[in-house]
């Protein structure tokens, strides 16, 4: 099979591989970049623990080919836990056990990051819809909308005290 040469950035770190055409993102960063954060469950978009993002949005990891990725920024869940984007939303999944067996709880981090930029007024509703997408087959879910709900409300405080 013929390979392709990709360049992407992942994590901030510039990269040069080559690859499978039909090489799946979250298999790349996993296999050939040793980031194993992201994880392989369903393999078929369901169930969100490969999600990563691409260009600042978050993507199935498992959907995406990692020649789609050429000339792109990628970041995976260890790249958003090295910047601290997150800490506040992973102390809260601690706070509230949301973590369980952890599986799927770099996936819940990566959409939830995305719904903490785009939705900061989000409802406990709006919530629950938006981590629809990403399965946990532990918490039943209430744990992770409460440390959501609690990052929320801890952000908002946070810009009203700033005003």
């Amino acid at each position: 099979m013929e390979l392709h040469t990709i360049e992407l950035t992942v994590n901030g770190q510039s990269q040069r591989h080559s690859v499978e055409p039909r090489q799946h993102l979250v298999d790349f960063v996993r296999g050939v970049l040793g980031l194993n954060g992201s994880h392989l469950g369903c393999e078929h978009g369901v169930c969100g623990a490969c999600t990563v993002e691409v260009d600042g949005r978050i993507v199935r990891g498992c959907l995406t080919l990692a020649v789609q990725a050429q000339g792109r920024t990628v970041r995976t869940i260890e790249g958003l836990s090295a910047d601290g984007d997150v800490r506040d939303l992973q102390e809260a999944f601690v706070r509230h056990n949301a973590l369980q067996c952890g599986f799927c709880t770099p996936g819940m981090v990566m959409a939830t990051k995305e719904l903490l930029e785009q939705k900061p007024d989000a409802t406990r509703a709006e919530v629950r819809e938006w981590m629809s997408g990403n399965y946990c087959r532990c918490t039943g879910y209430h744990a992770i909308v409460d440390a959501v709900c609690e990052t929320l409300a801890a952000r908002a405080g946070r810009r009203g005290a700033a005003r």
